[in-house]
């Protein structure tokens, strides 16, 4: 297993760039070294965080007091027919957008939407990261594991893995599993997308929804598209400086979508459930864009995001976030749930 190291502070690997020191950090390299270094800390007894991409984590200004584990394991491996497309096995700890740009490159269809998200392929089935359209659940197979409870590798199939909107079996079952490589079935489609199924991705493409678009093309007007809202990591631009998206968009019963404004946007699900606009309920909620509080602000761009404008602390940025949860429950009677991962004894 690879030598640890202490004192590193949790704001160097957060996209937020917060977060105090960890007691001891270990960056693994390779699959063994990943499982090494989590069976050590389960068998002392120690607090562990696993870390990709750190772009859905907020630390607390105290740090974790306990082990931290780099997920910095590479390598793609592809299998391909022409009648089912290209099988695409991804190490944890490759970057996210890094793969999307590959497999357009490669003409491979199916996550092409999904271009400009932060973190690692390992993080992405926890969240069943989506946006455009487009969730990793569309194409994901499986799912390969370090099983903590039963100490084995497992491999999860897509019907174990309990997709629904932003939300997996690896939430309801925390610090259980942990993800060593994903698997996912990508079609070839001659340098074309899957159908557009987001309106604005749509407009911006000239193409009607349900229509296809060049893979590259939706790529590039998606990057464009995320830029524009400072949702695209620039170490120049705190409007950058966040974990993304800090609320999840309320999926509401019917009777209670009844009682938004009627202007409110509205969503039915195939559930018959409804969802709606948390950026909407942010900004009718009188929270505009670049509202803030001293060091911390919603970005300049898009009110979801709350942001790092330089100096800030966690404490500041989880006050900001009570702020805006609180005024939307106060002005539409709907409490907004945060999309990233509170460590340790913080919280909403």
């Amino acid at each position: 297993m690879p030598a640890s190291v202490t004192g590193m502070l949790l704001s160097e690997v957060t996209t937020l760039r917060l977060g105090g020191p960890a007691r001891s950090v270990v960056e693994a390299t390779t699959e063994d070294e990943l499982i090494a270094a989590v069976r050590a800390a389960d068998e002392a007894g120690e607090p562990l965080l696993l870390v990709g991409g750190g772009s859905n984590l907020v630390v607390p200004d105290a740090g974790f007091d306990g082990t931290v584990v780099l997920v910095r394991t590479r390598g793609i491996e592809v299998s391909a027919d022409a009648c089912s497309g290209a099988m695409v096995t991804v190490a944890a700890g490759e970057g996210w957008d890094e793969f999307v740009a590959h497999a357009v490159a490669q003409d491979w269809e199916g996550v092409e939407a999904l271009a400009g998200i932060p973190g690692s392929v390992g993080a992405t089935p926890i969240q069943n990261v989506g946006a455009y359209g487009q969730e990793v659940a569309d194409t994901i197979v499986s799912v390969r594991t370090w099983d903590r409870a039963e100490k084995r590798v497992r491999t999860l199939m897509f019907t174990d893995l309990g997709f629904g909107y932003r939300h997996s079996r690896f939430k309801d079952e925390q610090d259980r599993f942990v993800v060593l490589t994903v698997a996912f079935q990508l079609r070839f489609a001659g340098a074309l997308s899957a159908p557009v199924r987001y309106a604005e991705l749509a407009r911006h493409l000239g193409v009607e929804v349900g229509a296809r678009a060049r893979l590259a093309q939706v790529r590039e007007t998606v990057l464009a598209l995320r830029r524009g809202k400072g949702m695209v990591l620039d170490p120049q631009d705190h409007d950058t400086w966040s974990a993304g998206s800090f609320f999840t968009n309320p999926v509401l019963a019917p009777d209670e979508a009844a009682k938004l404004p009627a202007e409110a946007p509205r969503f039915e699900q195939a559930d018959g459930s409804v969802k709606t606009s948390a950026a909407w309920l942010i900004d009718h909620a009188g929270f505009a864009k670049g509202f803030g509080r001293g060091p911390v602000a919603l970005s300049g761009k898009h009110v979801l995001a709350l942001t790092n404008r330089g100096g800030a602390t966690t404490a500041d940025l989880l006050a900001l976030a009570r702020e805006v949860r609180d005024g939307v429950e106060r002005e539409f009677g709907i409490r907004l749930v945060n999309e990233p991962v509170l460590v340790g004894g913080d919280q909403l």
